[in-house]
């Protein structure tokens, strides 16, 4: 009979942890790596002070790369989740002492939470099909340009101020003062939850570069394009509310 090969120490529970720790299929590898080892702490699979698997284990299992669970793990050790431990029996290992709003089991409004991302995506999706498909003027086009370069400019204490604002803009380029205000609604909900989770720079350049993709979708009149761009963009922040909050 053929010996078991034995399961390093590094790899915990992987029999139960790989139901979550699956391959990554969308565009949003970064915000999803950190939701996947979230909710991996959160759901018990791992406990406070046990250790993570190498990070060529975790890249293999979520099929991502080595770099991008680098940046996941820093993000996290930098919000407090993950602690990172030098030497010979070092490696990562989930934070002693967890933040109370991510202590396994605790939940956030789970039922709230989705009907906000989900209203977000229909209103902001189809605020960007419906921008891309207007005429707009050079005075939109150009409060459109600035307003993302105020967004990518900006620091971290105004970001959401800013990136609110762009969102609004390409629904108030739609010319529906009903659009206009369901999209700031939704906003409003959502800016809420986002403002209980960390601001991580990994995700800001990501959605830097989903902005730029989005305005250049809109101004080359691709409303197709531009809502689907849009979609990808609003799954990353809801990842990250997920993984977070939920």
């Amino acid at each position: 009979m053929q010996a078991e090969t034995a399961i390093p120490d590094s790899v915990f529970a992987v029999a139960n942890s790989t139901l979550l720790l699956t391959r990554i299929r969308s565009g949003n590898v970064y915000e999803e790596t950190v939701e996947r080892i979230l909710q991996t702490i959160k759901l018990g699979f791992a406990s406070p002070g046990q250790k993570l698997p190498a990070e060529r284990d975790l890249a293999g299992l979520m099929g991502v790369s080595r770099d991008t669970v680098r940046v996941a793990i820093s993000s996290l050790v930098e919000a407090g989740f993950l602690e990172i431990s030098r030497g010979r029996y070092g490696g990562t290992f989930v934070s002693a002492s967890l933040p109370e709003q991510v202590r396994p089991h605790a939940k956030f409004e789970s039922k709230a939470l989705e009907e906000a991302i989900l209203f977000r995506e229909v209103v902001e999706c189809g605020a960007a099909y419906q921008s891309a498909k207007s005429d707009l003027s050079a005075d939109q086009q150009k409060a459109l340009h600035q307003a993302h370069r105020d967004t990518t400019l900006s620091s971290a204490a105004d970001y959401r101020r800013f990136d609110s604002r762009f969102h609004l803009l390409i629904a108030e380029s739609c010319g529906s003062n009903k659009l206009l205000e369901e999209v700031a609604f939704s906003r409003s909900r959502i800016n809420e939850m986002l403002d209980q989770i960390p601001l991580l720079p990994p995700n800001i350049e990501h959605s830097n570069e989903q902005h730029r993709e989005i305005l250049e979708a809109i101004i080359s009149r691709n409303p197709t394009l531009a809502s689907e761009l849009m979609r990808t963009h609003l799954e990353g922040s809801a990842a990250l509310l997920r993984g977070f909050l939920s």
